[in-house]
């Protein structure tokens, strides 16, 4: 049995807030149309100018074509709101996915594969 999906949080350490992504499987365009949504209203709550963004990709397996475009679009919408962007995960093309990310966002992405230092380096 394959799962996919993504849940989401607005999540506090110490000052800092941040968004919580996890993504699990390979996501699919379908999955865009209910995260854009979740994500959009996520942000929203957030009453900061720049938000900090977890992302868990441990369980991430990709995206199917669609749903890459549709991921580069959303980071395009948002490019400027994001002031550190920490990606969690444990495959070598997340790192590489790190890199191309931070391209397109305004903030800094950095990738790490312990969660405690990804979390370390959100608080600062």
């Amino acid at each position: 049995m394959k799962k996919h999906g993504l849940s989401i949080g607005i999540n506090r350490i110490e000052n800092v807030f941040f968004v919580t992504l996890k993504v699990t499987g390979t996501l699919t365009h379908d999955d865009y149309l209910v995260i854009t949504p979740m994500l959009e209203g996520a942000l929203s709550q957030v009453k900061q100018a720049k938000v900090s963004l977890f992302l868990d990709a441990t369980e991430l397996d990709g995206w199917d074509l669609h749903a890459a475009w549709d991921d580069l679009t959303l980071g395009l919408i948002h490019q400027s709101e994001f002031e550190r962007v920490a990606i969690w995960g444990n495959k070598n093309w997340q790192q590489w996915a790190a890199k191309i990310g931070s391209w397109f966002i305004a903030g800094e992405i950095q990738y790490f594969e312990k969660q405690d230092d990804a979390l370390k380096w959100l608080r600062y």
